[in-house]
């Protein structure tokens, strides 16, 4: 089995990225990259890994969904109870990464952390589908429940309370905007000799790009 997966490999070679051709800002970057995933019709574009980590460095990692971004930063949408948003309040800093296998691509964001305003979080959650409303009331998120039947039945109930009828966003969901300080660019290459771009964001808030080796 191990002799197997290590025989898994593909060869990079769609595209190139080199420094003449990357934007002076990185937010303006990932547009462009974004923009092209996005015509490429991939499935959960906004698809995102986001790292966190508790306060003596344990780090943890799931996916969440893009939901927004500008100069600002980078914005996903949790319950504030759940164990990331913990881990977020505790030490707010966070990595977020795009793998668009699509195009051989990977966009890495190293940032601050901070949340979003209400209004920003209320927008969004009147935005949502009714039963994704009705979800975000329902679950307790990240905390141990006695079993599937609990939250079906807690679901249930709320939805007949609250069907047709506006809902509130709760005081404990919203949003968080990622704010980068580094951002790294990954075009796959032939060779495993990949391009990989990385911005700083320096102390006179402007971006240093230079070329990392793969």
């Amino acid at each position: 089995m191990k002799s197997e997966i290590a025989t898994i490999r593909l060869n990079y070679s769609q595209k190139v990225l080199l420094e003449d051709d990357a934007e002076d800002d990185p937010v303006k970057q990932f547009n462009k990259w974004w923009q092209e995933a996005v015509l490429s019709e991939i499935d959960e574009v906004n698809a995102m890994a986001l790292a966190t980590a508790s306060p003596d460095g344990i780090p943890s990692a799931r996916i969440v969904l893009l939901k927004g971004f500008s100069e600002k930063g980078f914005m996903f949408f949790t319950n504030y109870e759940s164990f990331k948003a913990q881990q977020l309040d505790n030490n707010p800093k966070a990595c977020l990464v795009f793998f668009w296998k699509e195009l051989e691509r990977q966009v890495r964001i190293t940032g601050l952390v901070q949340k979003a305003t209400p209004e920003e979080s209320d927008t969004y959650f009147q935005s949502r589908p009714e039963e994704s409303r009705i979800g975000a009331v329902t679950s307790p998120q990240s905390r141990v429940i006695e079993s599937r039947e609990w939250i079906d039945e807690r679901y249930e109930k709320n939805k007949k309370r609250l069907s047709g009828k506006t809902i509130k966003r709760p005081d404990y969901w919203g949003g968080y905007i990622v704010r980068p300080v580094i951002m790294e660019f990954w075009q796959g290459r032939p060779g495993r000799l990949h391009d990989r771009i990385q911005y700083t964001l320096q102390n006179n808030n402007e971006w240093k790009i230079e070329r990392l080796a793969p």
